[in-house]
């Protein structure tokens, strides 16, 4: 599953994939649950969470400065704020979809 085109609307992320599906992300959502270590933790080898502790947002970190493609597998979501670590994998974008 591969995006054939991405756009930010307004204060959506809209992803129109492959199979002809349509995604619509809520930026303030996709920006919550950001995927990097930072955001989310990570775990060590023993499976304990490092990281991930409370984010201070400001009215710009649910405003998208840029999107840009990552290799054939992700996109990587750069925020109006500077936070610019977050990959979003294909499957963990389309799996994020409502639908």
């Amino acid at each position: 599953m591969r995006p054939t085109s991405y756009q930010v609307l307004g204060d959506l992320l809209v992803v129109v994939w492959d199979d002809g599906h349509e995604s619509y992300y809520p930026l303030e959502e996709l920006r919550r649950a950001c995927p990097c270590a930072s955001c989310s933790g990570e775990p060590d080898l023993f499976g304990r969470m490092y990281g991930g502790g409370p984010q201070r947002y400001r009215p710009d970190s649910f405003h998208v400065a840029s999107i840009e493609p990552i290799g054939n597998y992700a996109l990587q979501i750069n925020w109006a704020d500077g936070h610019t670590y977050g990959i979003w994998t294909f499957d963990r974008l389309r799996a994020f979809s409502a639908e």
